[in-house]
């Protein structure tokens, strides 16, 4: 049941996002945009509205991961995954806090970032009280 989901990678390590990208592009999903920064985050989910959002925790700039989730989740319903190599982040402990539709530690292979997205559909589909139908 592979959709062609539109799928923001929000990650400041390039070799990373790239590795995202791959796994992304192997299992079906389609990439909206590949970002460094929070800011551009919020600026590419206006413009491109993505299925999801794959979101590192720290990131280039002023903003950190969760201050944009935190602008992104105010003006659009679009699940957010968490992603981080530091499981003892305090950034992590907020996240935590917030509403998330999943965390990844890196090193993740395929199989893990295919599970958390498809758990973060079904999540949603969940919350929104849509009927989920498997095929």
């Amino acid at each position: 049941m592979k959709t062609s989901a539109k799928i923001l990678i929000v990650e400041d390590e390039n070799i990373v996002a790239m590795d995202i990208r791959k796994m992304l592009l192997e299992s079906g999903y389609e990439i909206t945009s590949i970002v460094n920064s929070g800011e551009e985050a919020i600026q590419v989910v206006r413009e491109q509205k993505p299925d999801l959002i794959l979101m590192d925790i720290v990131l280039k700039g002023k903003m950190t991961g969760i201050d944009a989730s935190r602008i992104i989740t105010q003006y659009f319903d679009v699940p957010i995954i968490y992603l981080t190599a530091l499981s003892s982040d305090d950034s992590l402990l907020e996240a935590k806090s917030r509403e998330s539709y999943g965390f990844l530690f890196k090193p993740f292979g395929a199989s893990e970032l295919n599970i958390a997205i498809e758990m973060a559909f079904i999540n949603r589909g969940i919350e929104e009280g849509d009927s989920i139908n498997q095929s």
